[in-house]
């Protein structure tokens, strides 16, 4: 992947031709090499230029990011001086002539480019609905048992209630038994049946 990065310096008061001889020496340079150039060249366009480039790496940088993009691998692919406005100044002269003055400005444009190796990118939509997904399922989970534990404890009552009522029937039945046998009638009746049947 191709990474491009600009950096802009504009009105400068230097003449263009001035700008031009010292960015030839650094066009097409490694950014570590032309800085270091730039340092020990004895032109003040060179200090200008090597604020410009150092501005241009840092735009890159800023741009892809340190994990993916290194300084030292940045080229310095075009540098382009242009003409700015001119301003015109005047020097007077003896027996009241006037000479022109023209200081020139220029534009400065630094661009760097670099190769980078495009790094697999990791799908974090998924992971994060992922994430939601769990984070539903352990709400549902928590409702769904509070909900059962609620209807275990409307289980429990109601069993309670009906063991009371089935205590109290069998308990009712036993009574009932225990009186028919205490009755002489009842037995009376019963060995009657059976001498019937013999």
């Amino acid at each position: 992947m191709l990474v491009t990065a600009t950096a802009r310096l504009k009105y400068l008061s230097i003449p263009p031709r001035k700008m031009r001889l010292v960015a030839n020496m650094v066009k097409g340079m490694p950014v570590e090499d032309a800085l270091n150039i730039l340092n020990f060249t004895p032109k003040i366009a060179a200090h200008h230029l090597a604020k410009t480039v150092k501005s241009a790496a840092a735009n890159a940088l800023s741009i892809e990011g340190t994990d993916n993009l290194h300084p030292e691998d940045l080229v310095i692919k075009d540098v382009a001086v242009d003409n700015a406005p001119t301003a015109k100044r005047i020097r007077f002269q003896s027996m009241g002539r006037i000479f022109r003055i023209r200081k020139r400005y220029c534009h400065l444009m630094v661009k760097l480019e670099t190769e980078i190796e495009p790094q697999k990118t990791k799908k974090p939509s998924t992971q994060k609905t992922r994430k939601v997904d769990n984070v539903k399922a352990d709400v549902v989970g928590s409702e769904k048992t509070s909900s059962e534990k609620a209807s275990s404890k409307k289980a429990t009552k109601s069993k309670a209630s009906s063991g009371n009522k089935v205590t109290d029937r069998s308990s009712t039945k036993k009574e009932s038994v225990v009186k028919t046998e205490e009755s002489p009638d009842a037995k009376k009746d019963n060995s009657d049946n059976k001498s019937a049947e013999e």
